[in-house]
């Protein structure tokens, strides 16, 4: 029997939950000094005076850097993004938000890098400042002034203004996806040195190479100059996927004390300086006629990009790729500005512009069952696309590879038992109850595995009958060491304990990209799993000279388990006389290597999809909200490993919801933080969520061999409308029809008529 789709305990986790993850705080780096950086304590102001004369005087400390001192170039944005917006690596003349960095401090210790940093006195010429997206739009106050505009990308709606008059409903919403922060468990760390002319860096990030591109460009170097190791990662969520100007001045700070620094940042850093999610308001028109069917969708979309526009400013590309989520609708259109504000800049964030998508859609389609007075999923199952129609292109020409919407509406509802509920919120109505009950309902469908993308894969037999698997891809919390052993011993009957994984080290790995956009089972596993398909096809040959047979007459078997007789080389219909895999290993040696390898290509993307259910209840009086019940059916494909996709989707559940109900960044006029700790930014405990009922469904893609999709930030998007659908639900019959997120007690509480 296959290992491949049963539940296998993670194998990271021993070592996690005894001796200890090793994250790059961790390091036994000899020697190595701290860095501390001064940020800035002003939203928008000119420099005109940064004093570090005391600072480089105070104890332990080995250097003092400004911006002229790092001799860094500034970091210039990637098209479609205003190239003359740069970021420099430490602020230059002019500061454009809370918490970027001005000054470099390295010490013996950390503790005494503070205390210098406290002595740094910078003399601030106050600019006006603006955080709101709609009022930079307007430009009347310009972070870049020289460019006479706050636009940092746009986006044209391509077939020219939607034509509504035709409708028989209209139904129009202004949507705010606020801005939220990722705020990992382990924020960013890094550390460097180096060794003659050769930069060595340890980063907490989600790629070594795409870090190592990053640092060889902004140093001049050569590729075999830089070495990037990526340790154990406390978590990403998209956010860790950029080299941050506190990491990359790391080598040349390293550099100037001639010894190696390492940096990791504090929570309240983290939640101003690591790069935040979401921020879009949608402007969102939809059409269509009075028995339920949804023909016209307009989407406007004002993206918020922080203050120095980053991959946070493109999402609305992705928002516009799955525009019509999973249902057919004839006429539809997008367009889109990203402006700079005075705040911390923008970046990817779990599902990165798909969640955004749907939210908007997802919130529409209840607004147009509610103008025509149907029920919400009845409105849904009228417009989904039909099981049958697949590959099917949506409203702006993505091609969705295979799909079962309706399928995964129904199994949800029937889990849920909707039509109950809907009676019981009926009785509840009308015994005029203080408690309200509400039913929220989404159909997501989101793009995993970005257009053609491509991954190294390598397997190696070594002379005593391991099996080292070396990846591209970078796990941070995935399970990558179970899945990737999963495969390698399926493939090839070799036990999981005799199987290695390498990753996240560019002297190891020849070529690897970022992890993220939920693409490493179907990306990195495929290109895992053919290679060890080419390591057996290698071996039949060493097994055809031990069998003294030709190679075309051996047969191999991997015995479908991982027991000591799996992984057989024999001539074909002679399965008595065989050999091993500790029998080929006997013929390996360095002049003689038996190694496989892979640079797997994608065939395009996958759409993973699904439906959830969300029951609420709402205190009329007091706004509190209740998640009672949450049924979530996603469809990722073929499932490898049960315990591992119920593990991502819980997650993405409690950052889904938790986006719904509680996490906001805030910024005062003045651009000042006010959600700068957990004590003012609110993440759910385990107690304020209940135990997620999960629906497993899958339909295989044909897009790649194992015919698996992404599951990574599938919980997410499929979360957040149908809490906040439900908790407008159970106001609905009170004439309340939208509340933006998060849906805290006195944002429902204010909405209620009284």
């Amino acid at each position: 029997m296959s290992i491949l789709g049963n539940s296998v305990v993670r194998r990271e986790d021993p070592a996690m939950l005894t001796t200890g993850a090793t994250y790059v705080e961790d390091l036994d780096l000899p020697g190595v000094a701290a860095v501390t950086y001064v940020r800035a304590t002003m939203a928008h102001a000119r420099l005109l005076t940064v004093d570090v004369a005391e600072a480089r005087e105070a104890p332990g400390v080995l250097a003092v850097v400004t911006a002229a001192e790092l001799g860094l170039p500034d970091h210039v944005p990637d098209r479609p993004l205003n190239a003359d917006m740069a970021r420099p690596r430490l602020a230059r003349d002019v500061v454009r938000f809370v918490g970027e960095p001005i000054v470099a401090i390295v010490a013996e210790s950390l503790p005494q890098g503070v205390d210098a940093a406290e002595l740094v006195f910078v003399d601030y010429d106050p600019l006006p400042v603006v955080v709101d997206p709609e009022e930079a739009a307007h430009g009347e106050v310009l972070l870049y002034p020289e460019l006479g505009t706050n636009t940092a990308m746009e986006m044209a709606n391509r077939k020219g203004d939607i034509d509504l008059s035709g409708c028989e409903v209209v139904v129009e919403a202004r949507i705010v996806n606020q801005r939220v922060a990722p705020a990992p468990l382990e924020g960013r760390a890094a550390a460097a040195r180096w060794v003659d002319d050769r930069l060595e860096m340890w980063v907490a990030c989600q790629g070594a190479h795409p870090v190592r591109d990053a640092i060889v460009a902004a140093y001049g170097l050569e590729a075999e100059q830089v070495r990037v190791v990526v340790p154990d990662v406390g978590g990403g969520f998209g956010a860790k996927a950029d080299t941050y100007p506190e990491i990359a001045a790391l080598g040349a700070l390293s550099k100037l004390v001639g010894r190696p620094v390492r940096w990791v940042e504090t929570r309240s850093e983290s939640m101003v300086g690591l790069g935040h999610g979401r921020g879009q308001i949608q402007h969102v028109r939809m059409g269509g006629t009075r028995d339920g069917r949804i023909t016209h969708y307009d989407l406007r979309v004002l993206q918020d990009a922080g203050a120095y526009p980053a991959i946070g400013a493109v999402l609305p590309y992705m928002t516009r790729t799955m525009l019509t989520g999973t249902y057919d609708i004839a006429e539809a259109r997008f367009s889109s500005t990203s402006v700079v504000t005075n705040t911390t800049p923008m970046v990817a964030y779990r599902g990165a512009g798909r969640p955004e998508a749907t939210a908007a859609i997802e919130r529409m389609v209840d607004l147009f069952a509610t103008e025509i007075g149907m029920d919400p999923a009845e409105v849904r199952r009228r417009n989904l696309v039909a099981d049958d129609a697949f590959p099917w292109k949506n409203g702006v020409g993505t091609e969705y590879d295979t799909g079962a919407y309706t399928t995964a509406l129904d199994l949800a509802l029937e889990t849920v038992g909707y039509d109950e509920l809907r009676s019981e919120q009926a009785r509840r109505r009308s015994a005029g109850a203080s408690t309200a009950l509400g039913i929220g309902v989404s159909s997501y469908v989101e793009i995993t595995a970005l257009g053609h993308e491509h991954e190294f894969g390598a397997c190696e037999l070594r002379a005593d009958g391991t099996v080292v698997v070396t990846t591209g891809s970078t796990p941070y919390g995935q399970g990558h060491q179970t899945s990737w052993a999963m495969l390698v011993s399926d493939r090839l009957g070799v036990p999981m304990d005799r199987i290695e994984i390498r990753h996240g080290d560019t002297d190891l790995v020849p070529f690897g990209h970022t992890t993220g956009g939920s693409r490493s089972l179907q990306i990195s596993g495929s290109a895992v799993w053919e290679a060890a398909g080419g390591l057996a096809e290698l071996a039949r040959e060493r097994a055809a000279d031990l069998l003294e047979a030709a190679v075309d007459d051996i047969v191999f078997e991997a015995g479908g388990d991982t027991g000591s007789d799996a992984g057989a080389f024999h001539v074909a219909g002679v399965p008595a006389r065989s050999v091993g895999w500790d029998d080929v290993a006997g013929l390996v040696s360095d002049e003689q290597p038996l190694l496989a390898t892979v640079d797997f290509s994608a065939e395009a993307s996958t759409f993973p999809f699904g439906s959830h259910v969300s029951v609420v209840e709402v205190d009329l009086e007091t706004g509190a909200v209740e998640l009672l019940r949450h049924v979530a059916v996603d469809d990722a494909g073929t499932i490898l490993n049960p315990l591992l996709v119920a593990g991502q989707v819980h997650g993405g559940l409690a950052q889904g919801i938790a986006q719904a109900l509680y996490e906001q960044v805030l910024y005062d006029e003045d651009g000042n933080p006010m959600t700068s700790n957990f004590a003012d930014y609110g993440i759910p405990a385990a107690s304020e969520l209940p135990s997620f009922e999960r629906v497993v469904m899958e339909t295989p893609t044909f897009r790649n061999p194992l015919g698996a999709k992404g599951i990574g930030e599938s919980g997410t998007i499929g979360s957040t409308p149908a809490v906040q659908n439900a908790v407008i639900d159970a106001l609905s019959h009170l004439g309340v029809r939208h509340i933006d997120m998060p849906l805290t007690p006195e944002r429902v509480w204010r909405a209620i008529p009284r």
